[in-house]
C-alpha cells in the first residue's frame, strides 16, 4: 500500500504507462497504478521526472537535469525484473543490449527531490540534487506501520529482496551505504520504528556486520532482527541472481533478535540462581574487619588506601601471608616498587614473627631453619610474583598480570600500587589514566573471577592537618579519580597520627571501611597496633567500642 489515504476514484487512466483503467486516486490527490505499479504523488500533475523529454516541475528541488535516454528496463545485470524496477521507479540506460546505467529516485514525502546514478561499468555513483532530508530508498512506496520492514545496504539489494518476497513486504535501503547507516536510519527513524519488526539485511562483510550492530543499538529494544546470509553470498542481490530463494527465506525467518551485550531476560535465570555456587568468604586476619565486611571473596576488587608512610605495605604483607597460609589457592603479587627479595623478606618475617629482614635478626637463624621457614610459606607452584622492578610499559604489565591470573591459576592477586601503574603510562592526564586502569582492572576481575587487592594512594586532605596527623579519611580523598571508588567492591582506608606524642597512638592504625558493596556497612572497623619487636600488626582488642553491632560470623 502506497498511502494511508482512502481511494476515491478507481479505473482511471495512467499517465505513465499505456493502461486506460489501472489507476486508483486517493483523497489526498496521490494515486497508484496497478499496471506499472508506480506511485503518482499528484494525479492532477502526473508528470514523472523520469519521463523522457520532460522538464521537472519547480517543486522538485535539487533535480536540475533529466536524462531523456532513460526508460524502464529489466535490470538484467542484477537479475531484477522490469516489474520490480517500475515499482521502485528505477530507470536505466541500455546500450547494445546491456544495461549501462541505473538511476534511483529519492523522495521527501511524496516529492522526488534527488536522483542517485550508478555507472554499471565502473560501479561509480553520481548525484542529481542532494540526499539530505530525503527518505530511505523506496520509503515513499510504503505506508507507515506494518509487521515487517526489511532494510538493505543498497538499492539493488532492496529490489532483490522485494522481488524474492514477491512484493508482499516493505523493503527499503540505506541512502549512503554502510558507513552512514546510523545517520540514514536516524533521518527516517519515525518511519522505521513504525513497524513491528525491523530486519537488517546488510552485506555479510565486516563493514556490513558492524553497521548492523550500530543500527540495532539505536532502535527500540527487541524490535531489530539481524540476518545472517548463507556462506558464499555477499548480499541479497547475489542470492537473487543465484535464484537462492529458499535459502534467503530461511535466513530471513532465522534472523536473530538483536540483544545488546549484557542484557538478558531475568526469569530465564531462575534455575541458575537456585543452584548457583554461593560465594565463599575468606576471613580477614582481624575480627573488626570481618564484622564489617563478612570476609573477602573471589571476584571482588578491594582497594586499600592510606597516606604515605601509614602502613599500607605492612597491612598488604599481612594479607598476602594470610591468604597463603589460610587457603590452598595460588596467590599472585604485583609489587612494582620492590624486588623479589624484599617480597620474600616481608612474607618470611611474618611467618617467623620476627624482623628477619634485619641482618642482626637473620644472623640468629641457621641455614636449615631459614630453609624450613621458606618452605612453610613459599610453597611450590603457589606463590607467583612480578619480578621486573621498574617496568615501563603498561600493556606489558597487564599482560603479566593476566598471565599470573590465568596462566599461573592464581585466585588471589595483590597489586601494589595503582599510581605506579599510572606513572608508567605515556599519555593522558592522571584522572583519565586512573579511569582507564580501573576499568581494565575491573574487567579483568569480572572476566577471571580473581579476588584482587589493589593499593591506592590518597591526595592531601584539605586544611593544615594531613594524613600523617591522623585525619579522618573519606572517599573524596582518593587520589586522582572517583573511578577508584565507583569500580571497587570495597574500599578500606588506614588512618594513623604519626606525630602523636603518645607512642602507642603513634603506632596505632585505625582501619576504616569507606565502601562495602557486599554488606553496605561502613565506618571504623578496628585498630591495628604495630609491634616494633616483631614487625607485626596486631588487632587492639582493648579498643573502645566502634558501635559495631553485628552477629558473630564463622569463616
Amino acid at each position: 500500500m502506497q498511502t494511508q489515504s482512502k481511494f476515491i476514484k478507481h479505473k482511471q487512466p495512467c499517465p505513465l504507462c499505456d493502461s486506460s483503467d489501472a489507476v486508483s486516486v486517493n483523497q489526498d490527490g496521490s494515486a497508484k497504478c496497478f499496471s506499472c505499479n508506480q506511485f503518482i504523488p499528484d494525479y492532477n500533475r502526473p508528470v514523472s521526472p523520469y519521463h523522457e523529454s520532460v522538464t521537472p516541475p519547480t517543486e522538485l528541488v535539487g533535480v536540475t537535469t533529466i536524462e531523456p535516454t532513460l526508460k524502464y528496463n529489466a535490470l538484467t545485470d542484477r537479475g531484477i525484473s522490469l516489474d520490480t524496477a517500475k515499482a521502485y521507479g528505477v530507470k536505466s540506460e541500455e546500450f547494445a543490449g546491456k544495461i549501462t546505467k541505473h538511476i534511483y529516485p529519492y523522495y521527501s514525502g511524496t516529492d522526488m527531490v534527488a536522483t542517485k546514478g550508478r555507472n554499471v561499468s565502473n560501479k561509480s555513483f553520481y548525484f542529481n540534487g542532494t540526499l539530505e532530508n530525503t527518505g530511505l530508498f523506496g520509503e515513499q512506496l510504503f505506508s507507515k506501520g506494518g509487521k515487517y520492514l526489511t532494510i538493505t545496504e543498497g538499492e539493488c539489494d532492496a529490489m532483490a529482496v522485494y522481488e524474492m518476497f514477491k512484493g508482499n513486504w516493505s523493503v527499503v535501503s540505506l541512502k549512503r551505504g554502510a558507513a552512514a547507516a546510523v545517520r540514514d536510519i536516524r533521518e527516517s527513524i519515525e518511519f522505521v520504528e513504525s513497524y513491528d519488526a525491523v530486519v537488517l539485511c546488510f552485506d555479510s562483510d565486516k563493514q556490513g556486520k558492524e553497521a548492523a550492530k550500530k543500527v540495532a543499538k539505536i532502535l527500540k529494544p527487541n524490535k531489530t532482527k539481524v540476518m545472517t546470509l548463507p556462506n558464499g553470498f555477499k548480499d541479497a542481490n547475489d542470492m537473487l541472481k543465484a535464484r537462492a530463494f529458499k535459502e534467503f527465506n530461511k535466513a530471513f525467518w532465522d534472523a536473530k533478535t538483536y540483544t545488546p551485550s549484557g542484557i538478558l531476560e531475568l526469569s530465564s535465570k531462575k534455575q541458575e540462581w537456585i543452584h548457583r555456587e554461593v560465594k565463599k568468604s575468606i576471613a580477614y586476619p582481624w575480627e573488626g574487619l570481618n564484622k564489617k565486611l563478612y570476609g573477602m571473596r573471589k571476584g571482588e576488587l578491594v582497594t586499600l588506601t592510606g597516606g604515605t608512610g601509614l602502613g599500607k605495605s605492612s597491612v598488604t604483607r599481612e594479607l598476602e601471608h594470610w591468604l597463603i597460609k589460610n587457603t590452598e589457592d595460588n596467590v599472585g603479587i604485583i609489587a612494582l616498587e620492590e624486588n623479589w627479595t624484599r617480597t620474600a623478606d616481608g612474607l618470611l618475617s611474618i611467618e617467623a614473627n620476627d624482623r628477619i629482614y634485619l641482618n642482626e635478626k637473620r644472623d640468629k637463624y641457621s641455614e636449615k631453619e631459614l630453609s624450613e621457614l621458606f618452605d612453610r610459606v613459599i610453597q611450590k607452584d603457589r606463590v607467583f610474583i612480578h619480578a621486573h622492578l621498574g617496568a615501563t610499559d603498561i600493556d606489558e604489565i597487564f599482560s603479566k598480570l593476566r598471565y599470573i591470573i590465568v596462566g599461573c591459576e592464581c585466585e588471589w592477586v595483590i597489586v601494589d600500587h595503582l599510581h605506579m601503574l599510572v606513572n608508567v603510562m605515556t599519555e593522558g592526564d592522571e584522572r583519565r589514566g586512573i579511569d582507564s586502569l580501573m576499568n581494565r582492572l575491573r574487567s579483568l576481575v569480572e572476566e577471571t573471577g580473581v579476588g584482587m587487592i589493589l593499593v591506592s594512594h590518597l591526595r592531601r586532605a584539605a586544611g593544615e592537618k594531613g594524613h600523617e596527623k591522623g585525619v579522618e579519611v573519606s572517599l573524596s580523598h582518593l587520589k586522582g579519580s572517583q573511578g577508584i571508588a565507583q569500580l571497587s567492591d570495597c574500599v578500606i582506608a588506614l588512618e594513623r597520627n604519626q606525630q602523636a606524642s603518645n607512642k602507642k597512638e603513634a603506632n596505632t592504625t585505625k582501619v576504616r571501611v569507606l565502601k562495602s558493596r557486599y554488606t553496605g556497612d561502613t565506618g571504623l572497623a578496628c585498630q591495628l597496633v604495630y609491634d616494633s619487636a616483631t614487625g607485626r600488626l596486631y588487632e587492639d582488642t582493648e579498643q573502645e567500642s566502634f558501635d559495631n553491632e553485628h552477629t558473630d560470623l564463622e569463616f
